[in-house]
């Protein structure tokens, strides 16, 4: 096997940036299964929304579609990220009463759960494909507003001998920011003790006055929101959208919860980071065709050898 080692630094580089974008995505899984100890196969549609709400919202009604810079370029990024974050927030909790709900209320079984996920996950992907209301993406892929301009006369840094640039830069700068956000709030806040009693033990939180669909709203309010950031970023970052953009980042961002310890917050950012990089060095000896291959061999891997992950299921970390 012979293995290119110019291309390490590279690996290194887009690893980490892919990495934290799956890190984000993950935390919609880690917080539902958190609380509900459920998987949320559905999250990968509330991802694709936040990349489609704002490619329509900022390209197809406001029209800003070329790159900004100064005050603008900062206003209409952070408005990119908020929109994005509260449009897939509202389309998790619409989930959860569409979904979810109904089966809590009748205590049904734990399979009808993850079927009904699996079916909302199929009709909102699907639905997106459709072109017959306007803010539905088509068949073909559609191109993303560049507000942020990724070409080399623009802002770039040497790392490891790749160029990153805006996109991949920011790419961390909000990961990062909304890890410490989350694991401040979970670990911080009223909210995030609601959150924790609730995972710990639901009959005893609620008997200690804990209002526990208040709490499940507010579970799923928290992950689609990062994973609307996250669908944000993607926008940004690869400049394309597509109806099914969702299916492969989601299932590398489950992986990648169930690898760092789902149900874990810190768990959900190892996680993503160790398997952007586990897929990305892949290429170093064996090649990109491969990279898909090596990233989903990893999720039976952790299930056999380590079923609660590196850092274990523990929603505060």
């Amino acid at each position: 096997m012979d293995c290119n080692t110019g291309l390490i630094g590279p690996a290194l580089v887009t690893g980490s940036i892919l990495g934290f974008l799956y890190a984000l995505i993950a935390l919609g899984y880690t917080m539902v299964y958190g609380v509900l100890k459920l998987i949320n196969f559905a999250h990968d549609a509330v991802f694709a929304f936040g990349a489609i709400s704002t490619w329509f919202i900022f390209g197809e009604v406001l029209g800003i579609v070329d790159p900004q810079s100064g005050i603008a370029l900062i206003l209409v990024v952070i408005g990119i990220l908020l929109v994005g974050g509260m449009m897939s927030a509202g389309g998790a909790v619409a989930l959860e009463r569409a979904a979810y709900r109904p089966l809590r209320k009748r205590n049904a079984a734990r399979l009808s759960y993850l079927i009904s996920a699996i079916g909302a996950s199929f009709f909102a992907t699907y639905m997106f494909q459709q072109e017959f209301l306007p803010f539905l993406l088509g068949p073909g892929p559609r191109q993303y507003p560049g507000v942020l301009a990724a070409g080399p006369e623009y802002f770039s840094i040497n790392v490891l001998g790749s160029r990153v640039t805006s996109p991949e830069f920011l790419m961390v700068v909000v990961a990062i920011l909304c890890f410490i956000v989350l694991d401040r709030l979970i670990n911080q806040t009223s909210t995030g003790r609601s959150i924790r009693a609730l995972s710990e033990d639901p009959v005893a939180a609620q008997l200690m006055g804990v209002n526990v669909d208040r709490v499940i709203i507010m579970t799923f309010f928290i992950g689609g929101f990062f994973g609307g950031v996250a669908g944000a970023m993607y926008g940004l970052l690869f400049g394309s959208i597509a109806w099914n953009l969702g299916f492969i980042p989601g299932v590398k961002a489950f992986t990648a919860a169930v690898l760092g310890g789902i149900g874990n917050i810190r768990g959900a950012m190892l996680g993503g980071l160790l398997l952007g990089l586990i897929e990305n060095m892949s290429t170093v000896c064996i090649g990109a065709e491969w990279k898909n291959v090596i990233a989903f061999t990893v999720l039976p891997l952790v299930l056999i050898f380590r079923p609660t992950g590196i850092m274990g299921e523990r929603i505060g970390g």
